[in-house]
């Protein structure tokens, strides 16, 4: 008898390169530095290292359809014909500008809307349904792709968002209706799709229903089978891809369904494997961490599937636990890491060493662990130096989270009190206005920064360019008469990277990009111990900035929950425990802030509500610890010290009785690009505090007109009293220019100074 083969494959691969070649060749076109055949051309030698790369690991299958020019379903509008009908576009012919358009938005039109994917930092475009919207085949994506692949040489499986998930992840537009009723018109449109990507003789397509793992609605799980039933008659065999959670509750229908292979996520939900053990088709068990950093313990991997194989035989597929799109590309680059922290670097696997460790999975199941006995064993070694390592544990951090006073989380009096104070001593004029924190990180910025970092400038040189940079964000902001200002965030790589940077328990990588949304690309911190405050971190650049104006100047942090979402966080402790231990060190520079005079201080949690498990039986738990985080960050603190928070880019409703219990004094929210629908949920939950929901969107260049700002201000004070609201952008304006962004302020103020006029 042969040995029986194990077929491995990758989901999705990083998209903007090792060194992020394409967020710059990208930028380049934008700026009109660079021809769209050059992109082009940049792109597809990305895709070919990409392919090449999942080849060198022995992958049986290499995922094509995954890269894209900005999001994947943005790519699947275009497919699908279901692109915004307002920008006019053909969807058939659509150029690259075009393209970039309907993600950035231009002069006519603002962009198309984005929320989180899931509960990971990364953003999708949010697919536009109106009641009339009609479907239209165009494959030309995945066709390009597959081709280019198998022109190489290389077997491909094209990767597709299924059209349950597709639907769900969209929004109804216009006059009501149900986007379910849209599906009978978009099935026959993915029939054609599929059967154009099997046209080009791929033996696989690999069809992703990653909203299996929500509590999706009874109508929407039935549809499951009808939907199937039709896609399978497509001349390929289809993987039904799940991930990110559990679908051990609709295994019976999984079962059921006419695919030819079921891949589970058994990083995220390792429980659901018992449901489908009997599964009698190609089961893809997901067994390496897509979503973080760690390396495996390669043997505990292999005591998992050793028995799968012994059932399943060849019906076995290993990969990843999800698309590698979450995890940075190659480790080996990390020199300083390896130097620095060389007991660090072995616990860690970027992309390609995720890669390399499923081969290593794959020869042990086909030919026995001996075959791979050297690697097993420093896959070992290393997962025992990590887990008796001193460098992780703190007695006094755990004493200090075992002692805090009863009640630390809570102010000292209510909301009511506290404004009274706290308007007493601001005296800001009726909708008072002021920004999300960042300015532009200007070339002299970045250049500064470099220099510094390569040693080429001394600490005191640079700290003085910084100073010029705030001194100058200080000046423009009392130009435009805002009311409450900020530093500008000058100082500062990255609202996460920075606070990582001063707090122990965190590591710094070099090239450890990942993809946030687009362009735009973030390279985590490393939380691997346990985490507290050396010294203040923020206070002396507040303090500066303060000494410039009269004016009132505002604090800026990171909250906990951010700090937390969007680190790669060690996977050896409770998260929530994580999260209180940064929270708590936050606190004390919470205090010092107070004590310096900056006395409103704001607390970003914009990945609040992306921290929110994907199943509603476990929100309840999140919820409480997350918001006790929240609180603990401010313990302590005075009354007449104003606490702002702000959250963006995500569905509010079903927590809002959550986000009053953070008990901020002011929240600022992401607004503009739903035409401040996301307000209504706060109306009818009659949401206690102040609220400054964003009145421009920031992640376009594009300058609003005074019509606009004034049509959302006047929705917004249909349903908010005026002693309440705030006014101020969407985010931050970190990836803004400054010509721009001083023109797009101009326009907030000068609006609401009009709007002042008529209220008084």
């Amino acid at each position: 008898m042969g040995i029986l083969h194990t077929t491995s494959h990758i989901l999705g691969f990083p998209r903007v390169g090792a060194k992020r070649e394409l967020k710059f060749a990208q930028e380049r076109y934008w700026r009109k530095e660079l021809a769209e055949q050059d992109l082009l051309d940049i792109a597809k030698v990305l895709r070919e290292k990409n392919w090449r790369n999942q080849a060198a690991s022995n992958v049986d299958f290499v995922a094509v359809g995954d890269f894209t020019f900005y999001d994947h379903i943005l790519d699947l509008q275009v497919a699908t014909g279901a692109i915004p009908a307002r920008f006019g576009f053909d969807s058939q012919n659509l150029t690259l500008d075009q393209y970039f358009q309907l993600a950035r938005g231009n002069k006519a039109q603002f962009a198309i809307e984005m929320t989180k994917w899931f509960d990971t930092n990364y953003h999708y475009l949010v697919p536009e349904f109106h009641a009339n919207t009609e479907f239209k085949p165009n494959p030309t994506h995945y066709v390009n792709q597959i081709r280019e692949a198998k022109a190489l040489g290389l077997t491909v499986k094209p990767v597709i968002v299924g059209p349950l998930t597709f639907l769900w992840l969209g929004k109804e537009k216009g006059a009501a209706f149900n986007r379910f009723d849209l599906l009978a018109k978009l099935v026959p449109v993915y029939q054609a799709i599929l059967a154009a990507i099997a046209a080009e003789g791929v033996e696989w397509i690999q069809i992703d229903e990653p909203a299996l793992a929500l509590d999706l609605p009874a109508e929407w799980v039935a549809a499951y089978e009808g939907v199937y039933a039709q896609l399978s008659q497509v001349n390929a065999k289809i993987l039904l891809a799940t991930y990110f959670g559990s679908v051990a509750e609709h295994a019976a229908l999984l079962k059921g369904l006419p695919v030819d292979g079921l891949h589970l996520d058994l990083v995220r939900a390792p429980e659901q494997l018992s449901a489908f053990e009997d599964y009698t088709k190609v089961l893809s068990a997901g067994v390496i961490e897509g979503r973080n950093i760690w390396r495996a313990n390669l043997n505990q991997v292999l005591d998992v599937l050793e028995p799968l194989k012994a059932k399943l035989g060849e019906r076995l597929w290993v990969a990843p636990s999800c698309s590698l799109l979450h995890t940075p590309y190659d480790l080996a680059v990390e020199t300083q890491l390896q130097e620095k922290n060389p007991y660090l670097y072995r616990w860690l696997a970027f992309t390609l060493q995720k890669v390399g460790e499923l081969n290593v999975v794959k020869q042990a199941l086909n030919q026995g662990r001996d075959a791979v006995r050297a690697e097993l064993d420093d896959s070992q070694a290393a997962a025992d130096a990590r887990a008796s390592s001193k460098l992780i544990h703190k007695a006094e951090v755990a004493e200090r989270l075992a002692n805090l006073p009863a009640n630390a989380d809570q102010r000292k009096s209510p909301f009511a009190e506290r404004i009274a104070q706290q308007n007493a001593w601001l005296n800001l004029p009726v909708l008072p206005t002021t920004t999300i924190g960042s300015f532009p990180q200007t070339l002299q910025i970045r250049h500064a920064r470099a220099a510094f970092k390569k040693g080429e400038l001394s600490l005191e040189d640079y700290e003085a360019a910084m100073r010029k940079e705030i001194e100058y964000v200080v000046r423009q902001q009392e130009e435009l008469d805002l009311d409450v200002l900020v530093h500008g965030e000058a100082e500062r790589n990255d609202m996460v990277e920075y606070f990582g940077e001063l707090l122990d328990g965190f590591a710094f990588t070099k090239f450890g990009w990942v993809q946030s949304y687009g362009s735009r690309c973030v390279k985590p911190p490393v939380i691997f111990g346990d985490v507290t405050r050396p010294t203040p971190m923020t206070v002396r650049w507040s303090e500066y900035a303060q000494s410039l104006t009269n004016r009132v100047m505002k604090g800026m942090l990171t909250g906990p929950v951010t700090i937390l979402q969007w680190s790669f966080v060690r996977n050896d402790i409770p998260r929530s425990t994580v999260c209180k231990q940064i929270a708590v060190a936050l606190s004390d520079e919470v205090l010092d802030l107070e004590k310096a005079g900056i006395k409103v201080i704001q607390i970003d949690e914009p990945a609040i509500r992306e921290g929110l498990p994907l199943k509603r039986a476990d929100w309840d738990a999140y919820l409480q610890w997350a918001g006790e985080a929240f609180r603990l960050s401010s313990m302590g603190c005075q009354d007449d010290t104003q606490i702002h928070t702000h959250m963006c880019y995500s569905e509010f409703n079903d927590i809002l009785p959550a986000i009053a219990a953070l008990d901020a004094d002011v929240i600022t929210i992401e607004t503009s690009r739903s035409d401040m629908d996301l307000l209504d949920a706060f109306v009818k939950f009659n949401y206690p505090n102040d609220i400054g929901p964003g009145v421009y969107d920031i992640h376009s260049p594009r300058v609003p007109t005074a019509n606009e700002i004034e049509h959302l201000l006047r929705k917004a004070l249909n349903v908010i009293p005026k002693e309440r609201l705030w006014v101020n952008p969407d985010c931050g304006l970190k990836t803004r220019g400054w010509t721009e962004t001083v023109e797009q302020l101009k326009v907030m103020v000068d609006v609401t100074k009009k709007l002042r006029a008529e209220l008084a």
